[in-house]
């Protein structure tokens, strides 16, 4: 019973990974559009709250699927958080991109290069996605603020980089709570950006000198 639901899981999973990504795209682009553009008319941020509120739907009825085809609900709650904060929370939602990819086949391999491969490709991924997201959050949470600094998108992104990197200038500071909010977020994010590159290098090497090291020994038992 248990294997048949994972496989049921599994199937919907895999039919439904490359839809639900670009609804993940369409999210962004038009989560991007509404917080970027004040001038839009009003039907257009009608349409565009119309489009963001039916592509969450469908992420919302996709993970109370999955969550009841699921063999041990339990276990599987606890390990996609990340898909339900993305689902509960405005800011995340961009994450879902990720959590879908995930769900693509080739994803799902586990030899050495395809995880690897997996892991830089998250990395990059999350590191863009996470940047942009705070930002648009954050350039939407200041903007209007009595003593913002952060009064554009540029502004929002700059801050965002020097944050994450630890440089902290200085020279843009959040005034809101929400904005402040978000820079702890940031910050944390920044901390595990650098632990999994730190750790994809390091299971590189070590890789890289297991190979030599194997390549030496079957040289040395031919002599």
């Amino acid at each position: 019973m248990m294997a048949q639901s994972d496989d049921r899981r599994g199937h919907w999973e895999t039919a439904t990974s490359v839809p639900l990504v670009a609804l993940s795209v369409v999210f962004i682009v038009a989560y991007s559009v509404q917080v970027l553009d004040t001038d839009l008319p009003r039907e257009a941020s009608v349409a565009l709250t119309v489009v963001i509120a039916l592509i969450w739907l469908s992420f919302a009825i996709d993970y109370v699927v999955r969550l009841v085809l699921a063999a041990d609900r339990w276990t599987y709650f606890r390990s996609t958080l990340l898909d339900l904060l993305s689902v509960l929370v405005p800011v995340f939602r961009p994450f879902l991109l990720l959590t879908r990819l995930r769900d693509i086949p080739y994803f799902r391999r586990r030899s050495g290069n395809s995880v690897r491969t997996t892991v830089i490709i998250y990395a990059g991924l999350f590191v863009v996605l996470f940047v942009y997201s705070i930002s648009l959050a954050e350039y939407a949470a200041e903007r209007d603020a009595p003593g913002a600094t952060i009064t554009s998108f540029g502004d929002a992104v700059w801050w965002a980089c020097v944050t994450m990197t630890t440089v902290g200038y200085g020279d843009y500071t959040p005034v809101t709570v929400l904005g402040r909010t978000l820079a702890v977020v940031l910050m944390f994010g920044g901390v595990a950006i650098l632990g999994v590159a730190t750790a994809t290098i390091v299971s590189f090497i070590n890789e890289k000198i297991g190979r030599q090291r194997a390549h030496s020994g079957d040289h040395s038992g031919d002599h």
